[in-house]
């Protein structure tokens, strides 16, 4: 039999193994993380991928070879290679294993698959063919998974879904997850597929590409975490500024209506940090300008809400109108996402001035030419008028049909790299940006993608139903990207489609959704309000928060001063997800994991180490049941009250309350009310 030691061997700083015209390579990263990546191909390519920086040498590790196969140990992590291939990770401490690669026999005909599968695929790549790739890893039983983004299936724990690989509207892709057997996962590849989290197996499938390509780190939730923030990129500091209330609605339609409402919000004496200027400002998709028949002078109407303290957002889109001034020279240059059969138009919708729907191109973010020149347009039109917050809306990019293998990029086929879209286009904004010297940047994107945070992408969970089960959705959702690597985040509060502003169901969802807003990363209202005008263009009834009644402006008003109150506190969770990685909204059993109690809350959270909160999630609930972690002395944020912990009790919810709880010695005090007119 031949020494399996022969298989392997150190080049340039990497593991290799080679048998049957397969190349294995594994690299140490950070502190403790290794990098697997494998190929038919004669040799990896430098394919689309979210690390950052370089890997550590092996000789700066510890590797092994012999007979058996070969092992390298970084950090806490350490990894071996049998003689077949196979890849298993294991703690460095202990010995204990994290994470396995499927076994499997090298019989003829073969009895399993193999962990790592290769099968043909027609297209092709810059140095070598692309492959329809699957990963197989055990299964363990008692395992949790967290993060891969934000999704819409209501999951807290993730074990035994199958989430698509695929960026859509209200479905965030980030291929990271967190394991609660102590290691963190990244599938480092923007190929459209799966993960399947099964009980027999878990297994992970990229529809076109030249290489498998994953990292595992070990660790704590919070050590893997940093990790992860160190290898794709810390988020930038949060403003101040954002870290208040974000007034937004579907849609002012004029300079002069929004104006008329910062002035109110001003009147009532009520803190309003940012408000939100919607699609159809513009002339055409693609021109990426003001309609000045209808906004006249956005120099002045930007100076009058700074003398208020109100910064103005304005949606920016990446679809390009053939009518539009930009559309012949961006075909010309091949700037607009292209298609292999049919036209490249991509998306049917209403347009600024357009009797009726039509079909648009999307730009291609993925052509850093493109990126410069859609920036250098928003420029002229919009930041040397004053604007420095930009909404990135409808980034996935948004197609009527979704159809990736139709799909060409400048970085390649659609099914290899389509899921990186969202970030380079956020890339080009923050970049074109820093260019001008900003140091301030935030722009709020419908998608991201893994290391979107060091861009200064702050997400929100798109276009959702206004309903109670969205809501309970919504607090899952925002847990999960926040395990992604996603500190900045936010959700329409009340949800986007379906809520009607003088239905009092939909009232009292509002004002539960609001209360939960307010300990949100980001504090924003949107949505579609019915009943709305669709014709020609769509505009949704009033949203600002008197537009629902006394009673219920009353106690938004409360939890707007409540946020003011917050802000400094959000403000230090802020600067810690920024310096460490570690999220400023995350589940219980992130700080507890050994409380088997907090394992099992789904539907509420910590902000911070200090606050717990509990929102109220059914209609007509006037109390709910809380869990707060053992071991720990707690107290009700509004009546000061010591509470217990280490065991379930009934929290009183009336209307005007969400539940929350203070750990004992946090200084915060949401006691002190500001009166409101």
């Amino acid at each position: 039999m031949k020494d399996s030691s022969s298989f392997f061997s150190v080049e340039d700083g990497r593991l290799v193994w080679r048998r049957e015209g397969e190349l294995l390579t594994l690299e140490a990263w950070g502190e403790s993380s290794i990098r697997v990546r494998a190929t038919l191909n004669r040799e990896l390519v430098d394919a689309p991928q979210a690390l950052i920086g370089e890997p550590a040498r092996v000789e700066s590790s510890r590797a092994a070879i012999d007979a058996r196969g070969a092992v390298l140990r970084r950090g806490r992590i350490s990894a071996s290679v049998g003689p077949h291939g196979r890849v298993c990770f294991s703690r460095s401490a202990d010995g204990q294993a994290l994470l396995e690669e499927v076994e499997w026999y090298p019989v003829h005909p073969p009895l399993l698959p193999k962990s790592r599968e290769f099968r043909a695929w027609g297209g092709c790549s810059s140095g070598g063919s692309l492959y329809h790739m699957e990963v197989r890893f055990k299964a363990y039983e008692g395992e949790r998974f967290y993060g891969l983004g934000q999704h819409r299936h209501g999951l807290l724990d993730q074990k035994g879904a199958v989430v698509e690989l695929l960026q859509r509207n209200a479905e965030v892709s980030i291929p990271f997850l967190l394991s609660s057997r102590g290691y963190g996962f990244l599938w480092n590849n923007p190929a459209v597929g799966r993960v399947e989290l099964g009980a027999n197996g878990t297994r992970w499938v990229a529809e076109a590409a030249a290489q498998t390509d994953y990292l595992v780190t070990s660790g704590s939730y919070r050590e893997i975490l940093s990790e992860y923030a160190d290898l794709t990129g810390h988020a930038p500091k949060l403003p101040e500024w954002a870290a208040g209330f974000w007034q937004c609605r579907l849609r002012y339609e004029s300079q002069e209506e929004l104006l008329a409402v910062a002035r109110e919000y001003a009147r009532r004496g009520v803190p309003l940090s940012v408000i939100v200027v919607d699609f159809f400002h513009w002339t055409r998709f693609g021109d990426w300008r003001w309609d000045s028949g209808r906004w006249p002078d956005p120099e002045a109407m930007i100076s009058e809400l700074q003398d208020m303290g109100v910064r103005l957002m304005v949606s920016v889109w990446p679809a390009v109108s053939p009518k539009s001034e930009n559309a012949a020279v961006m075909k010309e240059r091949g700037w607009l996402i292209e298609t292999n059969h049919g036209p490249n138009l991509l998306y049917t919708f209403m347009d600024t001035y357009e009797e009726r729907p039509f079909s648009v191109h999307m730009y291609d973010s993925t052509n850093p030419d493109a990126g410069e020149f859609v920036w250098r347009r928003v420029k002229e039109s919009y930041y040397d008028k004053g604007v420095r917050v930009f909404w990135l809306d409808a980034c996935e990019p948004e197609m009527s049909r979704i159809e990736p293998e139709n799909l060409r990029f400048h970085a390649g086929p659609g099914l290899q790299v389509a899921n990186i879209y969202p970030l380079m286009h956020e890339r080009a904004f923050y970049r074109g940006m820093k260019g001008q010297g900003e140091t301030e940047i935030i722009n709020l994107c419908r998608s991201a993608w893994a290391g979107s945070q060091r861009f200064g992408a702050a997400v929100w969970s798109g276009d959702i139903t206004s309903n109670w089960q969205t809501f309970r959705a919504q607090i899952k959702a925002g847990l999960n990207i926040m395990m992604s690597g996603i500190p900045w985040w936010t959700t329409d509060i009340g949800g986007f489609h379906g809520g009607h502003v003088g239905d009092p169901d939909f009232r009292e969802l509002l004002v539960r959704w609001f209360q939960y807003g307010a300990f949100c990363p980001l504090f924003r209202l949107h949505g579609f309000r019915e009943p709305a005008e669709r014709d020609p263009t769509p505009r949704g009834a009033p949203n600002e928060i008197w537009s629902y009644g006394e009673d219920c402006c009353r106690i938004f008003t409360d939890y707007i001063f409540l946020r003011e109150r917050l802000k400094p506190y959000v403000m230090e969770q802020m600067a810690e997800a920024s310096r460490s990685g570690v999220p400023p909204m995350r589940p219980l059993f992130f700080d507890y994991p050994d409380d088997p109690g907090c394992c099992a809350v789904v539907d509420a959270f910590l902000l911070g180490p200090g606050v717990v909160v509990a929102p109220v999630v059914l209609p007509g609930a006037r109390s709910r049941a809380v869990y707060l972690p053992a071991g720990t002395s707690w107290k009700n944020a509004w009546t000061g009250e010591a509470v217990p912990s280490g065991e379930e009790f009934e929290a009183d919810a009336p209307l005007e309350r969400i539940p929350v709880f203070f750990q004992a010695g946090c200084p915060l005090d949401l006691l002190s009310r500001q009166e409101t007119s």
